[in-house]
């Protein structure tokens, strides 16, 4: 019986996600060896005896490639300013060393006739030397940041070393075994094996951040432009087919350059798209952490400004709030509420006696009596001294008074202890009032209370009065 083919388990993340990256390398793959086709399309299929001589497209050409050099050179030593990284220093002196070394090239063209291999020898020397600090770059690839970073000598230094380059090539281009074979290909030769030195390391090292893989790609394409050119006669197609792969590879190294500038200023810390979604998981995480704590500071100081910071409970502001949404749910469906006004019997005789501290541990425990004693909708608020109000809402005046019995009586009947020897024995008075039977204005209904809070007072204290 044919085993039967697990489709879910073929489209696990773990699989998929196996499956994707071999994709993606090959592509990077294909890419990197797109100008091959090229190549061999060329070699293969071309009549290598055509050609294109034109001297002044040519020299615009060079010149574009100079500017372009000292842009990107420059935009790289910015770079390497800001991070110090090694590898930014040698890229820096690839890109000068392809400007300085490269641009006799362009200003010999004329002499293509008359002294070709003056002309001729200073492009696979600019080559060589850039693919050479290329390599060496990429051997520094992650080693530490260079604290002193190279001073305006130390450069100038490598300007004269690149000039005494140039000094060099036209020596051995006016030589007599200038025109040996060996001495073009061998410069295009080495130019070619430290090209492919680069991708074999970076393969090898599994370097493969998202602007060291444009760094492979354009070394490849060094490497073939070399190849070209090895194969290539001046002025044919072959020959200018390899100033094309050259030139390409040169620009997407220098939108490398572009992307490190504009991001990190470092090849080697710019983020992969697997370190993206994971920093962008970690801020979106963070993101909501801020949020969750400005919704606690929020609501930290929005407890703040509508609580009595002594005793706990509501402040005058969050109880008139309170009882304007009262009286407007009254006067559209008629529902009734209660106010006790209550007074804690002889506070300024507890305040002098024993102390402002001692008067304000005792408010925080008649709050916290208070509490437990009405019900989780009714409010409780601080409006002076020892004076507080008790909004009932949905209440009226008969089970308001019960409310307010069973208040009393609990206080009257428990001492609080304030962290002294003695706990203190406290009683309240009480006045209640019932919007619209005892008023139907605010300050009606609450000078009823207060009125019938002072007939407590007057009659002996610890009582309720309703009437």
């Amino acid at each position: 019986m044919p085993r039967r083919i697990d489709a879910a388990a073929f489209e696990r993340p773990s699989i998929l996600r196996l499956i994707m990256q071999n994709y993606v390398g090959l592509l990077l793959i294909s890419f990197a060896l797109v100008p091959a086709w090229s190549i061999s399309y060329l070699y293969f299929y071309q009549d290598p005896t055509l050609k294109f001589e034109n001297h002044s497209f040519h020299e615009v050409a060079i010149a574009v490639a100079i500017l372009e050099g000292m842009f990107v050179a420059y935009a790289t030593w910015r770079c390497y300013q800001s991070s110090g990284e090694p590898l930014l220093r040698w890229l820096t002196l690839s890109f000068l060393s392809f400007v300085l070394i490269y641009a006799p090239h362009g200003a010999f063209t004329g002499l293509a006739h008359h002294h070709i291999w003056l002309f001729l020898l200073y492009g696979p020397a600019s080559r060589f030397a850039m693919a050479l600090l290329l390599f060496i770059g990429l051997l520094a690839y992650h080693q530490p940041a260079d604290r002193n970073k190279a001073s305006v000598r130390g450069w100038l230094l490598w300007i004269a070393v690149f000039l005494l380059a140039d000094v060099a090539v036209a020596l051995v281009a006016s030589s007599d075994f200038a025109g040996h074979p060996a001495v073009r290909l061998s410069m295009e030769g080495s130019a070619l094996v430290l090209s492919a030195l680069n991708v074999s390391v970076m393969l090898s090292r599994r370097i493969l951040s998202p602007l060291m893989v444009i760094f492979g790609i354009s070394v490849s394409w060094f490497a073939l432009s070399s190849f070209a050119f090895m194969l290539a006669a001046p002025w044919n197609h072959m020959w200018w087919l390899a100033h094309a792969i050259f030139a390409a590879g040169f620009f997407l190294l220098s939108y490398g350059v572009a992307q490190a500038f504009l991001t990190t200023r470092s090849f080697s810390t710019i983020y992969s798209q697997e370190d993206l979604m994971t920093r962008l998981a970690e801020a979106m995480a963070g993101t909501h952490r801020a949020m969750q704590e400005i919704q606690r500071s929020n609501k930290k100081l929005e407890h703040l400004g509508t609580t009595d910071q002594v005793s706990g409970a509501g402040n005058r502001r969050q109880f008139f709030a309170r009882i304007e949404t009262e009286i407007a749910r009254f006067q559209r469906n008629r529902t009734p509420f209660c106010l006790l006004s209550l007074d804690l019997d002889h506070f300024k005789a507890i305040n002098g006696l024993h102390g402002h501290q001692v008067g304000d541990e005792v408010l925080r425990n008649f709050v916290l009596k208070c509490v437990q004693e009405i019900r989780p909708h009714d409010f409780l608020a601080r409006v002076g001294g020892g004076n507080f109000m008790v909004l009932l809402p949905r209440t009226e005046l008969e089970a308001a008074c019960l409310i307010g019995e069973r208040l009393r009586s609990a206080v009257a009947d428990g001492a609080f202890s304030t962290g002294g020897d003695t706990p203190i024995e406290v009683t309240i008075s009480m006045g209640a009032s019932e919007f619209g039977r005892d008023g139907d204005t605010l300050s009606r209904f609450l000078l009823s209370a207060d009125e019938r809070l002072v007939r407590a007072k007057h009659n002996g204290r610890n009582r309720l009065i309703a009437a």
